[in-house]
Order: structure tokens, then C-alpha cells, then sequence
């Protein structure tokens, strides 16, 4: 049976794979089968192991969300990959469409989350609020095409729902994310928010592992591919050292 997912990076201690749109990382109370169980049975199949896989979670995007999903292989990798997650140690940039031109090319975005767990929904305020979190993102505008915009989004810290209501909030929803104030949604529920590259020091190996998920396959996304910008620089090689 064909995967739904590919295979970015392996080897014997992380698997980092680009998921698709409408694909849950872990289980919920929905019952669907997620990427983790997915990407399980592909090392089960693929190496012939008897018995359970183990495959820890380092992090998560969102359902609708497309792009890289870093998985480990021991649990020596995963408390490895947990600490340099939890340090900030690793570089993750996504490509958010918008169909609103944001205020500034570039800019830094500070907001207090607060998470209705019932809901689902994050609200955003501009000021410390009761048991709200922090949240951090620098964005730059990468170009338009065809009235949308496209941002490059690196997020500094990891609250759930970040980018999608930080990019709201400034008057930018995500395309398709009528949660967060798009007009309409897409025609096969994503959002057109793409996981597109992680840059780390990996954990066991100590050499640097730069990933790019490609775009997913649809004509809407693909025209953005001429925008792309010039993949690794200096000041990305210095961001483990800041």
C-alpha cells in the first residue's frame, strides 16, 4: 500500500517525514489513524522488525497543516531531540499564504495565547493575560502572486495554534483557516500553512541537518515555487550558536 507521507531524512535514529494536509500526528478522540501509526508500520515493513516498533513524537503540526514531522527512532533520540525542541535549539521555518498584505515586509509579532481546550480555539492578546502564554514569530514577505501573499514564518516559541493566530490577529489569516477569520475554507479542508524547512544539530550524529519538505502537490501551492528563497545562509548556520 502506498504511503501517504515522504520520507525527508532517516537513519537509525530519527525518521523525518513531510505530511500531508488532513493528516493527524498523533490519536485523538476521533479514532482516525495517525501519521505515528503510518510511519510505524512503514519501519515495520520496511526493515522486517517483528514484535512493536517504537517511534517517539519530538513535536506536532496541526491537522491542515502540510510540511516536516520529526519522528525518533530510540528513546535515547527522543529525550535528545525533546531537550533540543525545549531549548529552542532547532531552526523551523513554514510558508503561510495570506491574502491580506501584512502591515511591515518584516516584522517581529509578540502576543500573550490563551487555549479554550473545549473549543479548540486560541485567542491572542497584546498584553499578559490570565494563564496566557508567550508567543513569539519574526515573518518576512517573500512576494505575491495572483492577490495572495507569501510569508516566511519562523516561529521562536511553540504554542499551539502560533502561527495561524499570531498571522490573524494582524489582520492576516491564513488562507482556507476560516477558524481563524479566512472567508472561505479550501476545497479539501487544509490550510495553505506548510512546515518547509527544520535546521538542527542532530542529537547522536553532532553534524548539522538542514530538511525541506516540498510543496504539497497542488497547482495553487506550486505557484509560489519561484519565490523561494535562497535556501541556507551564514545567519542560519549561526542561529545554534545566538
Amino acid at each position: 500500500m502506498a504511503k501517504p507521507f515522504h520520507v525527508v531524512y532517516e537513519d537509525n535514529h530519527l525518521i523525518i517525514v513531510n505530511k500531508p494536509a488532513g493528516l493527524l500526528v498523533q490519536g485523538d478522540s476521533t479514532g482516525d489513524v495517525p501519521l505515528l501509526e503510518l510511519v510505524k508500520d512503514y519501519i515495520k515493513e520496511k526493515y522486517e522488525k517483528p514484535g512493536e516498533v517504537f517511534l517517539g513524537t519530538v513535536h506536532r503540526i496541526d491537522r491542515p497543516v502540510s510540511g516536516l514531522v520529526v519522528f525518533a527512532r530510540t528513546s535515547k533520540a527522543l529525550e535528545r531531540m525533546n531537550e533540543i525542541f525545549r531549548k529552542r535549539d532547532v531552526q523551523k521555518t513554514y510558508w503561510a499564504v495570506v491574502r491580506r498584505r501584512p502591515p511591515k515586509k518584516q516584522d517581529k509579532l509578540v502576543s500573550w495565547l490563551v487555549k479554550d481546550e473545549n473549543k479548540n480555539v486560541v485567542s491572542a492578546y497584546d498584553y499578559p493575560a490570565d494563564k496566557a502564554q508567550k508567543a513569539e514569530l519574526t515573518y518576512r514577505l517573500l512576494g505575491e502572486v495572483n492577490k495572495h501573499y507569501l510569508l516566511e514564518v519562523t516561529p521562536h516559541t511553540g504554542r499551539p495554534h502560533q502561527i495561524r493566530v499570531q498571522l490573524a490577529q494582524i489582520g492576516c489569516p491564513i488562507r482556507g483557516d476560516v477558524k481563524y477569520g479566512s472567508p472561505k475554507p479550501n476545497h479539501d479542508g487544509s490550510i495553505n500553512l506548510h512546515a518547509r524547512r527544520l535546521f538542527f544539530t542532530h542529537p547522536v550524529k553532532k553534524e548539522s541537518i538542514l530538511c525541506r519538505a516540498s510543496l504539497p502537490n497542488d497547482p495553487f501551492w506550486e505557484e509560489f515555487l519561484d519565490l523561494d528563497p535562497e535556501e541556507i545562509g551564514p545567519e542560519h548556520l549561526a542561529f545554534l550558536h545566538e
